[in-house]
């Protein structure tokens, strides 16, 4: 929406002039996730899908898999120990105040109270960890359209695993 304010190209591909005013947010936010809640995204990406094959836009030879983090909403105070009860005497609806300094957190003994499906991931050696998910795309080669997609757990085999032709 940010980005409706000051890009011309964002404008015009929406179809708004360079005088209309951009939309309210929460307006966009709300509406975005009416459409995610409901099955209209996968119908919609089927139909567009099913359009590419009958037309010959999608072979079944050469495929690529390309994965990439997506972070999760979850705080990294919100990844405590899995197998302690963590009362502490912070306000309600707030995260606790932790010092992690010099302790070891993995998904193995951590697990976040907000997200627990979300698991700490680094990209590599000395850059910090993240709480993740994986995002996957299998991109049909010979024209560049997305064949699948599919989010899974951040792992170190999550782009093996995810590999579903």
């Amino acid at each position: 929406m940010e980005q409706l304010d000051y890009n011309l190209l964002f404008r015009w591909f929406v179809g708004l002039s360079f005088d209309d005013p951009g939309w309210n947010h929460s307006v966009f936010s709300r509406n975005r996730d009416r459409l995610f809640n409901t099955k209209a995204v996968s119908v919609f990406f089927s139909f567009i899908h099913d359009q590419a094959k009958k037309r010959g836009l999608i072979s079944n030879e050469d495929f690529t898999l390309d994965g990439t983090l997506l972070e999760a909403w979850a705080s990294m105070k919100s990844f405590q120990p899995k197998y302690t009860d963590n009362n502490s005497d912070n306000a309600p609806g707030r995260n606790p105040s932790l010092d992690f300094r010099g302790q070891k957190r993995s998904n193995d003994t951590h697990a976040s109270r907000t997200e627990p499906d979300a698991r700490l991931y680094r990209k590599a050696k000395g850059q910090e960890s993240k709480s993740c998910y994986m995002g996957h795309a299998l991109m049909e080669n010979r024209n560049g359209l997305v064949d699948d997609t599919r989010v899974t757990e951040a792992t170190g085999t999550t782009e093996r695993q995810a590999t579903w032709r």
